[in-house]
């Protein structure tokens, strides 16, 4: 006879994001991700496997439902320099106020760590999310006329990604938003006309 689950595996892996997410991984041991969703052990092994593809589990959680929408607002927003400098702006609130602030993105904290394969694949995938949809409102910056003669939209678009990680980690350690939005302007204000 099969065994059946006898809890939410989307809702147990909401709690393990939100623990991965605040502590990392390294901080986090399988009793602590047992002691956050109340299942045991053997619950967690047979729906998830070890540590290392639950965090993984947790990372693409972290990306489809958190960072995604974001990205993909970005991608389509049209307004070119104004649409990144919006997203910028809800980075910084999310950083800074409400529930989260402080807990940085899970997916720069773990850039700090030393992620299994299956979580450097997350990774991966985020960073090139992200750039592709700066890139994509970067483009249309340049076809307004908004970037400097010469921008190299590609490149623009990494070092903005790098931006946004900087923040994100910064944001975690007391950075304040003066300290963060001037960096932000800065580098708008380098790229613009």
């Amino acid at each position: 006879m099969p065994d059946v689950k006898h809890f939410d595996e989307a809702e147990a892996l909401a709690a393990v994001e939100q623990l991965f997410w605040r502590r990392g991984s390294a901080a986090t041991g399988i009793q602590d991700v047992v002691a956050a969703t109340g299942l045991s052990r053997s619950s967690l092994y047979n729906a998830f496997g070890g540590k290392d593809a639950l965090y993984a589990a947790a990372a693409r959680r972290y990306l489809e439902h958190r960072s995604r929408p974001m990205f993909d607002q970005l991608a389509a927003d049209g307004r070119g320099l104004a649409a990144v400098r919006a997203f910028f702006d809800k980075l910084l609130r999310l950083r800074l106020s409400g529930e989260y602030a402080g807990w940085g993105c899970m997916m720069a904290n773990a850039n700090t760590e030393s992620p299994p394969d299956a979580v450097r694949a997350v990774l991966s995938e985020h960073h090139a999310v992200l750039r592709d949809s700066l890139a994509a409102a970067l483009t249309v910056a340049q076809g307004n006329g908004e970037l400097r003669a010469g921008t190299e939209v590609e490149g623009a678009a990494e070092l903005l990604t790098l931006l946004a990680y900087a923040i994100n980690l910064r944001s975690r350690s007391g950075a304040t938003r003066a300290q963060l939005k001037a960096a932000v302007n800065a580098a708008l204000t380098a790229l613009g006309t």
